[in-house]
This record gives structure tokens, sequence and C-alpha cells, in this order.
């Protein structure tokens, strides 16, 4: 059984445009929304605007009994989602407008809306999926990848720190893994993101590009369970063979070094000595670059980071998002997010001016002052998350 909304056609008065070039594009296909982020030249990254559609369309789907699955997935073969549109922020906090907190309000409602959702929510990771892409497919039940897929979290390069509920979903893999990927925002494949327990299943791409022909023949069963089996089926191709995790050959390394005991600092320092003792040109490259990254990212936020990731391993979703708008509140207009993105996005001369600008700088004074609640527990702008 079908039951189909043509992209041309209006979805909801004010829910989106019913131009084919809207930013976010909605089909039903044998009662699984399709959901379609569709700024493929500009890597899919979210607007504000694109948030508030998203949201609007789950709940919609939370509403219909007709619907029983949502897929979400970015149009072109570039990329799910780059992230959220970080120039236009820039733009926002450097004009002195407030607005941009909106904005981190709104994604992290959206975000936990995902992650909460009643019905399967599949994600297709195929591409780039970074930041806020992370955001939102990490909510899903069923997250997709394929051996194009490039994933990460890499925000302390562009002086803030892992967000969109991070501090939740990368305490999934062992601690010092955790902080290996959270610190350095190291780019993972599709096979490396299996081993880190941040997707499901890793499939060729162009088994992705028929799926829709798939869920036409989709049993439609009424319980979320029978509808989520189907899925995979769906999904999940009768033979797949799945790429070498490159993560896997370096993974004693992160071990070895990323100490959750150890400061930023510390970590650093270990990486230098065995770097200085290692023979193996392959080993030594994963040093020079780890610790360079950790040597080059905004010290500010990679210290945020380390505290922020361990208090978020002992906190429930809820909490985690609203720590994360705290920190979020603080860091864009008191810390390294405009020269970061001002060094890395708009002159792209990549020398950040970072303040303090070393790691020795940063006092723990810093770090609590990022960390400290800025609103009342009533009074936060996620209060409501986790009480229904």
């Amino acid at each position: 059984m079908a039951h189909e909304v043509p992209n041309e056609r209006s979805i909801d008065e004010g829910v989106a445009q019913t131009q084919a070039d809207a930013d976010v594009l909605f089909r039903v296909v044998n009662r699984v929304a399709v959901i379609s982020l569709n700024r493929p030249t500009a890597l899919n990254a979210l607007s504000h605007g694109m948030v508030i559609t998203l949201a609007t369309l789950f709940e919609r789907c939370r509403n219909d009994d007709e619907i029983v699955a949502v897929v979400l997935r970015g149009n072109g073969d570039k990329a799910f989602c780059a992230g959220g549109d970080v120039r236009a922020l820039h733009e926002k906090v450097k004009s002195g407008s407030s607005e941009w907190l909106q904005f981190f309000v709104d994604e992290y409602q959206l975000n936990y809306v995902i992650h909460t959702f009643p019905k399967p929510v599949v994600a297709l990771l195929d591409g780039i999926t970074m930041g806020g892409g992370m955001g939102l497919g990490q909510g899903a039940k069923l997250r997709v990848v394929t051996n194009r897929t490039r994933m990460a979290m890499p925000e302390t390069r562009i002086g803030l720190f892992p967000d969109v509920g991070a501090t939740r979903f990368l305490s999934a893999m062992p601690v010092e893994l955790e902080l290996y990927v959270g610190l350095t925002g190291v780019t993972l494949s599709g096979a490396s993101a299996l081993l880190c327990n941040l997707a499901d299943v890793c499939v060729p791409p162009e088994w992705l590009a028929t799926f829709e022909d798939r869920l036409q023949c989709m049993p439609v069963y009424a319980d979320h369970g029978g509808a989520m089996a189907a899925l995979r089926r769906v999904f999940e191709p009768p033979v797949n063979v799945v790429a070498h995790a490159a993560l896997s050959d370096v993974l004693p390394l992160v071990t070895r070094h990323f100490n959750a005991c150890w400061t930023v600092e510390e970590i650093v320092a270990s990486l230098n000595d065995a770097l200085e003792r290692e023979a193996s040109p392959e080993v030594r490259q994963w040093y020079r670059s780890t610790s360079e990254a950790l040597s080059t990212h905004s010290p500010t936020m990679l210290k945020v980071t380390r505290d922020a990731l361990l208090r978020g391993r002992t906190m429930t979703l809820a909490e985690c998002f609203r720590m994360e708008l705290d920190l979020m509140s603080r860091a864009v207009p008191d810390g390294d997010f405009v020269e970061g993105v001002r060094a890395q996005l708009i002159d792209k001369d990549g020398k950040p001016r970072w303040r303090p600008s070393t790691l020795d700088e940063v006092k723990e004074v810093h770090v609590r002052h990022f960390g400290s609640a800025r609103w009342g527990a009533e009074a936060h702008p996620l209060a409501e998350l986790g009480r229904r």
C-alpha cells in the first residue's frame, strides 16, 4: 500500500515551501515519511529555518497515524549534513544580535525529539556528516553509513566544543576513544564509525540510491517493532562487505595516550614523548597529526571539551542537552568562536589568535566559567526536556 505526497505539493500550511528548491523536502512512501535536507551546494548545512521546519515535520509525523516511520536523508552525493550554518551564526554574533542563542535552543529541542521519537527513525549518513548533522543522525534508531561517509565532531577547531548531544552519544564508546574523537575532531570513515558505535550498518552508496523502490514493497506493520525489522531489511543489503576500519590500527595508541585521568597537557606530552622514540613512519605520522590537532585547536575549548565529555558520561540525555546549552551560551560570546570561524572559514588564513594562546595559560577558573549553569533549573530554556 502506498501513500505518497509528491515533492511539488504543499505538505501543510506554513510547513515548507512548495518549490522543488525548498531547503527541506517531504514525501510519504508506503506510510514511511522521507525528509530530505535540500541544500546540496552548501553540503546541506542547517539554517535556523530548516531546524524549525524539521521540528514541525517531526511533530506532524508523530501525530499522523498513517505514518509508521521516518527516513532522514541529505540530497546530493557529497553530504548528509555538514553541520549548522556557522557563517550565518558568526554574522549574527558579530552584529550584536542575540538571535544566535535561539538557534541552539531550537536545534537541541529538535535533536532531543529525534532521540526520543516514538516511531522508528532511519538516518542515511552518506557523505560528510559533521556537527549539526551528527545531532540529527545520532538520535536515529537505525544509522546507516557508507564507504564515502566522513564523520566528525570538529568543533574545537573553530573555538567551540562537541555539542548537539555529543556529550551523550560519544559516551557509547570507551572513554579513551571518546576523548580522542571529541578532542581532536578526527574524521571517521563509515567503517570506523561502526567501530565507534556511531553507526549501525555500513552499506555501498549505490544501495541507498534505490531505497525508495524497496520501501514501496515493504510490508506495513502497525507495531513499531515490526516496522523497524522491515526497515532493516530495506536498508541492510543481502550481502555486505564492510571495508577495513583504519581506526582499528591505532586503537592501542588511543588507549595508551588518551587516559581519562590525564589533563590535555599530559596527553600532548605523552604523544610528543612517544613520537621521539617511535621508529615506524606510519605511527610517527599519527603521533604528529594527533599532537598537532591538540596544539592548534582552541586551548580553552579543548579543556572545556574534556571536562564536558567526562561529565556527560554520568548524565541523562536531557541533562546533557541542558549542560551543552549552558556551555554554548558562554562559549559563543566569551570564547574563541568568532576568531575560530574567522580564521578557518572567513579569512581562511588558518592562523587563529586564541585567547589564551596555549594550554598552560588556560586556568581552571576559565573552564569552570564556561561550565557553570547559566539559568536556574525552572528558568532553563530546555527545562521541559525529559518531563514527558
